[in-house]
């Protein structure tokens, strides 16, 4: 057993994962595509709009960063821009088709990654951990300023 608390291992999880591209990528682009893509799902999921400011922030990079990511996933299809249908002045980031089969395939990915992770465990213990971690992700979105 380890000395360590529960919130040590938890960002040592999440420390191990983020350094960990999908089998996949090769140079780390298509890496970079997923998170950029994932930013942009999970914002419109909330009803937030994926802003660039908005992408930056969700995946914890400068505005320059997150302003190159999505230029690089908009040349390579994933994701347009447009201007943002409540202010003009805006814009907003969505994914193409082309991007959501990108992500679909990427949580694939992830769902057989974790069906590896969790071998042996019951179905309940699954829907806890998945449970477990979806009160902490809604805790922690119910705590931002």
């Amino acid at each position: 057993m380890t000395n360590q608390g529960p919130g040590q291992v938890l960002f040592h999880f999440v420390r191990h994962w983020a350094r960990r591209p999908p089998a996949t990528d090769t140079g780390g682009e298509q890496g970079r595509h997923v998170l950029v893509c994932e930013a942009v799902h999970a914002l419109a999921q909330r009803g937030a709009p994926a802003t660039v400011n908005a992408v930056a922030y969700e995946i914890g990079i400068d505005q320059s960063g997150a302003s190159r990511m999505i230029k690089s996933a908009i040349a390579a299809g994933h994701l347009v821009m447009a201007a943002s249908p409540t202010d003009g002045r805006q814009r907003e980031a969505s994914l193409t088709p082309a991007g959501r089969s990108m992500l679909d395939q990427a949580h694939r990915w992830q769902e057989e990654i974790f069906g590896r992770l969790t071998a042996g465990w019951s179905e309940k213990k699954r829907r806890d951990f998945q449970q477990a971690m979806t009160d902490l992700m809604d805790r922690s979105y119910a705590t931002e300023v």
